[in-house]
């Protein structure tokens, strides 16, 4: 196997193609690789192991945990469903079909569920009766054109990014025209208020913020390379700024990614043998491990009693792994 160059400020690093994914049959995981030493004290621990979870599926993203149930959500967009996993019984079943072809999904602050909505192009929240109500579905008098990934902050303002990939075909949503351009929004957690944080990201996909709020991380999903963008955040937490490169991903594929409690960004990644799984990225923008799967790893997040488990949604399966850190609260 090839030896991995040494990392560098802000690049992806090049890998050697990982062992196709098998059960681990012993500790260490092969799939698991430190490139920097820091990587060390967060990496799952020796004799953890990668496990699939459940499989069968088109196209899994958007994965949530809801920690009072003991389960798990994601989307099957192309089969219009979001499907549940419970940790108790390891049983996968239907949450919801049809789901209008949902893609992110994050919870709110009081527990709710939001999710972003390719064919309805619109953000909605399942409210606690399991009844639906919907947070945006147009600005300026104008559709949204199909919401990808979301994430709520602390004083409960949602926000989403609204590429045109849902609406490109009719794989993962209905073809149409956009009557938008591809904006990031916040809307006001108090008044359900719109706002455009930025336009300037050009495919804007998977976002997620820093520990502490004050930054916001957005994948630039039609940048080529592929690059993943960081903002200040300003003005009493409404308002983004100073935008610069966080990563340039070179050949990998950023999608969905969520930060740690060291602010630490696990990024769902692929597109070759060799990228396919999560890449993890210091919070100086070193790439100092990876965690290899046998699929692209399109979109992730921590669950388990103390959010220390990692759950990956990746093309066809739902991939897990405990880890030695733990998720943002409210990731």
């Amino acid at each position: 196997m090839a030896t991995s160059t040494v990392p560098t400020l802000g690049a992806a690093v090049p890998l050697a193609p990982a062992p196709r994914w098998e059960p681990a049959t012993s500790y260490p995981d092969p799939a698991i690789r430190t490139l920097d030493p820091r990587f060390e004290n967060i990496k799952p621990p020796f004799n953890a192991a990668v496990e699939r979870l459940a499989s069968g599926f088109r196209w899994a993203e958007g994965p949530v945990w809801f920690g009072d149930g003991r389960y798990l959500l994601w989307s099957d967009i192309p089969n219009n469903r979001i499907m549940r996993w419970d940790e108790g019984t390891g049983v996968t079943s239907i949450f919801r079909k049809p789901s209008n072809h949902a893609n992110g999904n994050t919870r709110d602050r009081q527990g709710r569920l939001v999710t972003c909505e390719h064919e309805g192009r619109r953000v909605t929240r399942t409210e606690y009766d399991g009844s639906i109500t919907v947070i945006l579905d147009r600005f300026d008098g104008k559709r949204l054109n199909s919401p990808n990934d979301v994430v709520v902050k602390s004083d409960s303002s949602i926000w989403f990014t609204d590429p045109p990939f849902g609406i490109l075909g009719n794989y993962e949503g209905e073809q149409a025209a956009p009557e938008l351009p591809t904006n990031v929004y916040r809307v006001d957690g108090r008044t359900g208020a719109a706002t455009v944080v930025t336009g300037d990201i050009n495919g804007p996909n998977g976002l997620c913020f820093s520990p502490d709020e004050s930054s916001l991380y957005i994948v630039e999903s039609r940048a080529r390379p592929r690059l993943i963008s960081v903002f200040d955040v300003v003005e009493d937490g409404t308002k983004l700024a100073n935008r610069r490169v966080f990563i340039n991903a070179g050949d990998g594929t950023p999608d969905g990614f969520r930060c740690d409690s060291a602010g630490n960004l696990w990024c769902g990644w692929g597109m070759t043998p060799g990228l396919n799984g999560v890449a993890v990225f210091a919070p100086d923008a070193t790439m100092i491990g990876h965690i290899g799967l046998p699929e692209r790893c399109a979109n992730l997040c921590f669950g388990g009693r103390k959010r220390n488990r990692l759950f990956m949604a990746a093309s066809q399966s739902i991939y897990s792994v405990y880890v030695n850190t733990q998720g943002v609260a409210g990731g």
